[in-house]
């Protein structure tokens, strides 16, 4: 269900964040829908449990998910497909830009091209 790269750059609970909101922007996951428990989680994934709390505190902190002490952590009622689309393709070009960046891309050719798309 989770897809966790140990070789890539972005920290495990980005991953971590980053799967739920793809997910939910995909609609694989809809409101109400419960997420693993934290320690099975991190069992399935072989993590540390705070690696996988740090990613569900992000979460919700951004309203995607909601927990209830108890009971567990689900994806929040109020999420709106669009609006985790639009994190997800924010995440991307923060991704991309990243690794531009790391080409030699300049941030006036970035500019230049945020100018010619918008």
């Amino acid at each position: 269900m989770f897809s966790i790269d140990l070789s890539a750059r972005a920290p495990i609970y980005e991953q971590l964040y980053n799967n739920v909101v793809r997910m939910i922007s995909l609609g694989v996951m809809k409101p109400g829908d419960k997420l693993p428990p934290v320690r099975t989680l991190a069992t399935d994934l072989s993590v540390n449990p705070n690696t996988v709390a740090k990613a569900y505190k992000l979460l919700e902190a951004d309203g995607y998910i909601c927990s209830a002490v108890g009971k567990g952590s689900f994806v929040s009622e109020d999420i709106s497909v669009k609006n985790a689309e639009k994190q997800e393709a924010l995440s991307r070009l923060s991704d991309e830009l990243k690794k531009a960046a790391s080409l030699g891309v300049t941030r006036e050719d970035v500019a230049r091209l945020l100018d010619e798309i918008f």
